[in-house]
C-alpha cells in the first residue's frame, strides 16, 4: 500500500504561483512514477505531469509546459509541483498518483496509477 497526500493547493490570482506538494509514504519503494492529474468541473479528469521514481525523467501535459516543473526531494519522499504563470483555465482539483513498480510505458494515462491522493484545490481567479 502507498499513501499520498497533496497539499499546498488554494486561490491565486491570475499571473501567481502556488506550489503543489505529494507526499508519498507506505511502500514508496514500490512506486514506479509519480503523475499530477487535475479535474475541473464538468471536465473529464486530464494529466498535468509526471516523474519518473528511478531516474527523475519528467513529462509534461503541452498545456503546462514552460510554466509548471515537476521535481521529487528523495530524502522527504515528496513530489511538488511548481505551478507559475497560472490562468483561471487551471482552475481545478489536483490529483497525485503513482504508478506499480512492474510498469513501463507512458504516464499520460490514469489508468495506469494504481493510488490516488484526495485531491487539492486550486483556484485561479482573473
Amino acid at each position: 500500500q502507498v499513501q499520498l497526500v497533496e497539499s499546498g493547493g488554494g486561490l491565486v490570482q491570475a499571473g501567481g504561483s502556488l506550489r503543489l506538494s505529494c507526499a508519498a509514504s507506505g511502500r514508496t519503494f514500490s512506486i514506479n512514477g509519480l503523475g499530477w492529474f487535475r479535474q475541473a468541473p464538468g471536465k473529464e479528469r486530464e494529466f498535468v505531469a509526471a516523474i519518473r521514481w528511478s531516474d527523475r525523467s519528467t513529462y509534461y501535459a503541452d498545456f503546462v509546459k514552460g510554466r509548471f516543473t515537476i521535481s521529487r526531494d528523495n530524502a522527504k519522499n515528496t513530489v511538488y509541483l511548481q505551478m507559475d504563470s497560472l490562468k483561471p483555465e487551471d482552475t481545478a482539483v489536483y490529483f497525485c498518483a503513482c504508478t506499480p513498480s512492474t510498469y513501463s510505458g507512458t504516464y499520460s494515462r490514469g489508468g495506469v496509477y494504481n493510488y490516488w491522493g484526495q485531491g487539492t484545490q486550486v483556484t485561479v481567479s482573473s
